[in-house]
């Protein structure tokens, strides 16, 4: 009979099905134990927080060493984010651009220790670049962490794709990399609802610039899969098909949960908001085309007012 599960500091696990999730107390990182759990994996969450099977920093590698020293595991999941509200300023990224470069490379070598032998992380498509791209769909062939970025930019670009590189380039690893578009839904929207509320978001004029989204459940239902699925070293778009404004996706959030209706600002109001108005400034297209064909995904919501719909409903 086998033995129940316990928290453990150095406990060796020997089923194969064990899954090291990075990020698990996030609100994308419950997501995803749930699928995982509900498809038969056993997930230990990594993470400073002692609610978690794996107490450590990923920035610290000899603490993350001694902490994962003695364990098997099959699959590591990277979903790490210091991110604990959206971010505004350039500033608010640093801390999650460090997990990006110093904590990959470090949970990389945790994988080695513990003898995994596949690896998933969590990319965004913004790594194609903070820039209107017009109506041109991109693909996984379209060129990833693209110099030409102002500064500020060009640092988030950077990260993101040493983060894949490492990944995908770790030998002896099966690595996949998921491109996610922006996030909505249970976990994530209730914020910007409690914000309509109380009046205080307004939505951005798009002026013809739309964005790629995907629900929280459609994007972890993507991890769960690559877990066993997809092509070793390939990255994988994970975005719904319709993609959204960001004022548009406002808008959309205030009809289905009946808010008042937001004021709409233009763009230029957002400058001091540094980030926030990289982003709002950003349009792009891209395809979930590979996502389909080689790890049989396609969103449950084709869009974000489906999403919404089955949220309040």
């Amino acid at each position: 009979m086998s033995r129940p599960w316990q928290p453990f500091c150095h406990l060796v696990m020997t089923d194969i099905r064990n899954v090291l999730l990075a990020g698990a107390s996030g609100v994308f990182g419950r997501h995803v134990a749930a699928e995982l759990t509900a498809a038969g994996y056993r997930v230990l969450g990594l993470g400073r927080g002692p609610g978690n099977s794996v107490v450590a920093d990923l920035l610290d590698r000899s603490a993350l060493v001694r902490a994962v020293d003695g364990m098997a595991i099959d699959t590591i999941v990277h979903g790490a984010t210091a991110l604990r509200r959206a971010p505004m300023r350039h500033a608010d990224m640093a801390a999650t651009d460090a997990l990006r470069t110093i904590g990959t490379a470090n949970l990389v070598e945790a994988a080695r220790i513990t003898g995994a032998r596949r690896m998933i992380a969590e990319s965004m498509v913004f790594g194609y670049g903070y820039q209107d791209m017009g109506d041109r769909v991109l693909t996984e062939c379209d060129e990833f962490g693209p110099a030409g970025q102002d500064r500020r930019s060009q640092a988030h670009v950077d990260a993101m794709r040493v983060k894949e590189q490492l990944v995908t380039g770790a030998d002896g690893i099966e690595g996949i990399v998921l491109r996610f578009g922006l996030f909505y839904g249970p976990g994530g929207t209730e914020a910007m609802v409690d914000l309509l509320n109380k009046r205080r978001l307004p939505a951005v004029a798009d002026r013809g610039r739309v964005l790629p989204w995907v629900e929280l459940g459609d994007a972890a239902r993507a991890v769960a899969l690559a877990v066993e699925g997809g092509r070793p070293g390939q990255a994988y778009n994970i975005v719904d098909d319709a993609p959204m404004g960001f004022g548009a996706h406002v808008h959309a959030v205030a009809a289905a949960f009946g808010t008042p209706r937001p004021m709409t600002v233009p763009a230029w109001l957002t400058r001091p908001m540094s980030y926030a108005h990289r982003m709002f400034t950003t349009s792009m297209r891209v395809s979930n085309a590979r996502a389909r064909a080689e790890l049989g995904w396609t969103p449950r919501h084709r869009d974000c007012a489906a999403g919404l719909a089955a949220m309040c409903a």
